[in-house]
């Protein structure tokens, strides 16, 4: 299994949004290292789905539940979508602050590269992140 990072303005699509759709497919990714990220994604995975520009926190645990297809969102082969489906909510939002304050963390996608749309992150990245929920 792998672990990897979404980020969306929740004014646009919010995890509360994504909960009440139940699922969504993960389209109009336009940045060739994120659809790489996106085509490297397998049925199972976990994901956290990030909130950016607003909030800028970490507010759950989705999971791939349909890997890497043509985007229908465009007409052109180079870009993939994959569905994903909510988990649950974390207890408590990770802030971006927070991530930035903790060394574990000093590799994470987020923090390195803050501008990608998908990111991988480490498995114990991954639990360092849900500790930090509790």
């Amino acid at each position: 299994m792998n672990y990897w990072m979404v980020k969306q303005e929740p004014d646009k699509y919010s995890w509360d949004d994504f909960v009440a759709d139940g699922a969504t497919d993960w389209t109009g990714v336009r940045n060739y290292q994120a659809r790489n990220n996106l085509q490297a994604m397998k049925k199972g995975d976990k994901v956290f789905f990030y909130h950016s520009n607003v909030g800028k926190e970490i507010v759950g645990i989705a999971k791939v539940t349909k890997a890497a297809f043509p985007d229908p969102t465009i007409d052109d082969a180079r870009w993939v979508a994959v569905e994903l489906s909510p988990v649950k909510k974390l207890k408590k939002p990770v802030g971006l602050a927070e991530l930035k304050a903790n060394l574990a963390l000093a590799n994470l996608g987020l923090l390195k590269q803050s501008q990608l749309s998908v990111s991988p992150v480490t498995e114990e990245e991954f639990e360092e992140i849900l500790s930090m929920s509790k």
